[in-house]
């Protein structure tokens, strides 16, 4: 098994994962609707970088939505490399701005610290966790993060084009308790989202609840463990399931770097 990480992969992951998990913040925290409201007019940031490293994102006050919004003001924050925007993500290095003052002043006073925000709540302090209102929004922020990343890695890391190759066409979904669910269609060795899932899947990675999701994808808990004492199950087509499983195992190498 592979345990190096391509340096584009994890550009990718961040880029369209992480970075891309802005609009389910701001659909979930209450200081992120905070900082939005200070908006006075729609603003596009563009993501440029190397080799396809290509994001766009729009924010307003009622949210932040992927895409160009017309008439939106303007703002680019270039990348040098991969490597840079790894670092970039990592807080070890900044972004090349290019804006005039009203992009400026978003970058600085909105973006930067939506950008803070987004971390705090991916890499939480032992004491946030405490709290169960923030616990909430870390494990649905990483969850959202994790089943992005899954398609991302099983589509352009060579481990992960391994374990997709070996998974027949169907759909795999990752369940937490009764009501969320998030859909990976395979598809001739191609692994995607779908936001409209309908019928059901060939196979199913089950969590008992929001807690349970969250400690296992963020390493708080054992995944052996929670599928032992139940609180964590597999059902369906073998293959679906264990490769994506090993797809996770993946996620977690290029998260935590």
């Amino acid at each position: 098994m592979l345990t190096d990480t391509d340096p584009h992969v994890r550009a990718q992951v961040n880029l369209h994962a992480v970075l891309g998990a802005l609009p389910r913040l701001a659909e979930l925290a209450p200081d992120a609707q905070a900082l939005l409201a200070k908006l006075k007019r729609p603003v596009t940031v563009s993501f440029r970088g190397p080799a396809g490293l290509s994001l766009d994102l729009s924010f307003a006050q009622d949210g932040i939505t992927p895409g160009r919004t017309p008439g939106a003001a303007r703002a680019l924050l270039v990348f040098r490399s991969a490597a840079h925007l790894n670092a970039v993500v990592d807080g070890t290095a900044g972004p090349i701005p290019a804006a005039g003052p009203a992009g400026l002043r978003f970058l600085l006073t909105v973006f930067t610290p939506l950008s803070n925000l987004l971390g705090s709540y991916l890499q939480p302090t032992p004491d946030r966790l405490a709290d169960a209102g923030f616990t909430e929004i870390n494990a649905l922020l990483t969850l959202h993060v994790a089943a992005t990343a899954i398609t991302i890695i099983g589509n352009e890391d060579r481990s992960g084009q391994f374990s997709v190759a070996q998974m027949p066409d169907g759909d795999v979904d990752i369940e937490v308790g009764e009501g969320l669910r998030y859909r990976l269609a395979v598809r001739g060795s191609s692994i995607r989202l779908d936001a409209e899932p309908t019928g059901s899947p060939r196979a199913a990675l089950t969590f008992a609840d929001l807690d349970v999701a969250g400690g296992v994808l963020s390493g708080r808990y054992s995944a052996l463990a929670c599928i032992c004492d139940g609180r964590m199950a597999m059902r369906g087509m073998i293959p679906l399931v264990d490769n994506t499983s090993r797809i996770l195992d993946r996620v977690s190498s290029y998260l935590g770097k």
